[in-house]
């Protein structure tokens, strides 16, 4: 069982009150740049063992009274069709899904800001779809020599030419569905018109991770990097920070990189910039709510081995590139780990290799392997899974059936005959329809089913690359799954 190292609720109360904290510090009126994810933050939730995946979005609803939310997106992403990798849907249909989270926990929405807006067709169509849902748009503008350009960018001619948001809360979140959506520049802009109106406003920037304040290569930061290889994101100590006040921080290069450019766009605005370092631009309380460090570094070290696996399998389906898989082996490496402390590795390999066909393992809260073979009614991935319920429920070893042939049967007829699929087997998600139908008649298959949830947080691993209903299923399951990056055919074409 994975055991936990992180005191959500500590992190609840303490981080919105830093927050608060800081609205006070700049006269009452904060732009807060929030990067990551504001919900479903699974990474954190995988590498902090106790962090909720809604955490940063259950904080934001105690301080719901004071705050409101912008959401940037770049009208370029928008033209383009840009996907968001770990949903499968693009940049504007994940704006309305933000906007519907939001108002559903109560936190209200301002508006939305197009950012780099240039006149794209794409854009003007998505603005006029907006407003007719009743939101708010507007349009920020590319700046020439951005960012480096500070006259130009502090000026009418820059950061004045955007349309100004009318905000009414003091705290205003900027978000976006992924990187490069402008976020820091809205925050930048804003500050901008709010000078000239004679307001008083700060900026501030949430990022979870690095965690400042753990050491630079401890497994939680080396995590971090394992999860944007593609970026070519690295950690770094602070420089400016250690100048400043002699005490070793971690940050990370872009932060590093841009913020002398930040300092002289704060004194251009406001005659002065209040941070010494990009740290102090942070207000990230992660790190003061581990209690077990021992816990979050063994779940950080599965985290970089998983990577290290969807990088293999991402580079084998022409979606990776070699440089993430080559930086991935040396944040192994970093961190002293091997494929060896996933034992469902070994035992899934073992297992294909004895039978000659795709295998799966799974291990349990209490360490048992569970194992999973392809047989003529359905795939490894199915098997394992019903064998993991059987084990979980007491149903029963090898020869108890929770779902009878007779069931399996019919699906089997309708997949091959009427949907066109050259594959009889089940799929694991077709299997647990199956057991659920099963489920009404045999109290063994009702009980079985009533173990879902002691599945969430468990290893498993493939030893070919899953198909993507199998894939998807194990992930809204909560397991932590890795495959071998080769298919269980060698035809070109894999759905």
């Amino acid at each position: 069982m994975v055991e936990k190292g992180f005191d959500n609720e500590r992190y609840l109360t303490t981080q919105s009150q830093h927050i608060r904290d800081r609205i006070a510090q700049f006269g009452g009126k904060l732009y807060l740049e929030f990067g990551g994810k504001l919900f479903d933050d699974h990474h954190a939730s995988r590498v902090l063992p106790g962090f909720e995946p809604d955490s940063k979005l259950r904080m934001l609803e105690q301080l719901k009274d004071k705050a409101e939310i912008i959401v940037a997106i770049n009208a370029g992403d928008i033209e383009k069709n840009k996907v968001r990798g770990d949903l499968g849907i693009t940049y504007d249909s994940d704006v309305l899904r933000l906007i519907d989270q939001f108002r559903g926990r109560g936190l209200y929405v301002g508006s939305v800001v197009v950012t780099r807006y240039t006149g794209q067709p794409a854009a003007d169509a998505f603005q006029a779809r907006l407003e007719g849902l009743g939101l708010k748009v507007y349009r920020h503008y590319p700046i020439p020599g951005y960012p480096h350009d500070i006259a130009r960018i502090v000026s009418d001619e820059g950061y004045g030419r955007n349309e100004y948001i009318e905000t009414r809360a003091p705290l205003v979140v900027v978000t976006a569905p992924g990187p490069g959506s402008g976020k820091m520049a809205t925050c930048l802009s804003q500050l901008y018109h709010e000078h000239k109106r004679g307001v008083v406003a700060g900026y501030a920037k949430f990022e979870t991770f690095p965690i400042w304040d753990l050491p630079l290569k401890h497994p939680v930061n080396l995590a971090y990097e394992a999860a944007t290889a593609d970026l070519d994101d690295v950690n770094m100590i602070d420089p400016f920070h250690l100048q400043a006040y002699g005490v070793t921080t971690v940050n990370y290069n872009r932060d590093v990189e841009i913020f002398p450019v930040l300092a002289a766009m704060f004194e251009k605005i406001t005659g002065a910039c209040p941070y010494q370092s990009p740290t102090d631009m942070g207000v990230n309380m992660a790190g003061s709510c581990i209690f077990d460090d021992r816990a979050c570094q063994e779940a950080a070290k599965q985290e970089i081995v998983r990577r290290y696996y969807d990088a293999l399998c991402e580079r084998r389906q022409g979606r990776g590139s070699d440089s993430a898989v080559y930086k991935l082996e040396l944040l192994m490496q970093q961190a002293g780990v091997t494929a060896e402390i996933r034992p469902v590795v070994a035992r899934a390999n073992q297992l294909a290799e004895a039978t000659g066909e795709p295998a799966m393992s799974i291990q349990l809260a209490d360490g048992a392997l569970i194992d999973g073979k392809t047989s003529e009614l359905m795939g490894c991935s199915a098997a394992a899974l019903l064998n993991a319920l059987k084990r979980l429920s007491g149903a029963g070893g090898h020869g108890v059936h929770l779902i009878a042939q007779s069931a399996i049967e019919p699906i089997q007829t309708v997949k091959v005959k009427h949907l066109g699929s050259a594959n009889p087997r089940l799929h694991s998600d077709e299997v647990l329809i199956a057991l659920a139908s099963s489920a009404s008649a045999d109290p063994k298959a009702a009980h079985a089913l009533e173990q879902l949830a002691a599945l969430k947080g468990c290893q498993a691993h493939c030893s070919v690359i899953l198909s993507p209903a199998d894939a998807g299923t194990y992930k809204k399951l909560g397991l932590q799954l890795t495959c071998e990056p080769q298919y269980q055919t060698n035809k070109l074409y894999h759905r």
